[in-house]
């Protein structure tokens, strides 16, 4: 059996990188997906969802030199569950309602957002893609 989620969205803020005990680099960021459409009562309807992305290896570093807050990614990756749940991670922040986290172990992450001056590219597209995620569980 095998599954693959493609997510095209923006990236809700700077990612984040650490290492695991062994060296192996590990970089994730969240990205927004947004959807649009009329109900059956004619109004219209924005929703969006937020996941979790969760990058390793070279493309860790690369993700986090290169995708800033804003950007537009496609992610072509896996759905990681909680081992508890068997769906997205569910937890209750502090005096709050329940929420919950859809994680996705990327395999490959394609830059869409045109290269700024900062980022050292000129005006071409920017795009890239960098493919590669251990099948070790997520260190944290």
């Amino acid at each position: 059996m095998y599954h693959t989620l493609i997510l095209v969205g923006n990236v809700g803020k700077d990612p984040d990188m650490r290492y695991t005990p062994t060296g192996q680099p590990v970089t994730s960021f969240s990205v927004a997906t947004n959807r649009q459409y009329t109900a059956n009562n004619g109004e219209k309807v924005k929703e969006t969802i937020w996941f979790r992305v969760t990058t390793w290896g070279k493309q860790a570093e690369v993700c986090n030199q290169y995708v800033k807050k804003g950007s537009k990614v496609l992610v072509e990756g896996r759905l990681t569950v909680d081992p508890a749940t068997g769906g997205p991670r569910v937890w209750t922040p502090e005096g709050g309602s329940p929420r919950a986290s859809f994680e996705v172990t990327a395999n490959t992450v394609q830059f869409l957002s045109p290269r700024t001056e900062g980022d050292g590219g000129g005006g071409d597209s920017g795009s890239g893609s960098f493919v590669g995620a251990p099948e070790d569980d997520i260190p944290f």
